[in-house]
């Protein structure tokens, strides 16, 4: 199992547009992807400007093919455009 956590760091003026389409991703890769646990969109409470994606997958294979998905390739680069500054990613495994 691989937990993800993407930060994205978003313009003022640009947090609905951002916000609008990430919605739209979450919708898409909770329908549409197998492998999916958990998908979803979070606004940071003391800095509105702070969206993260909160994310789990069953396995690295199916990671990788929703970063090959339609919807993810078509949207992550529009999401990039709102930004204000480079977001962070980590990715985690469970300790064994």
């Amino acid at each position: 199992m691989i937990k993800i956590i993407a930060k994205n760091y978003v313009k003022e003026d640009e947090v609905n547009n951002f916000i609008a389409l990430a919605k739209k991703l979450v919708k898409e890769t909770n329908e549409k992807d197998t492998g999916c646990i958990h998908y979803q969109l979070y606004q940071d409470t003391a800095n509105p400007q702070i969206l993260t994606f909160l994310e789990e997958w069953e396995s690295d294979d199916d990671l990788k093919k929703h970063m090959e998905a339609k919807h993810f390739k078509e949207i992550v680069p529009a999401l990039g455009e709102f930004e204000e500054k480079p977001g962070e990613l980590n990715m985690y495994r469970i300790v064994k």
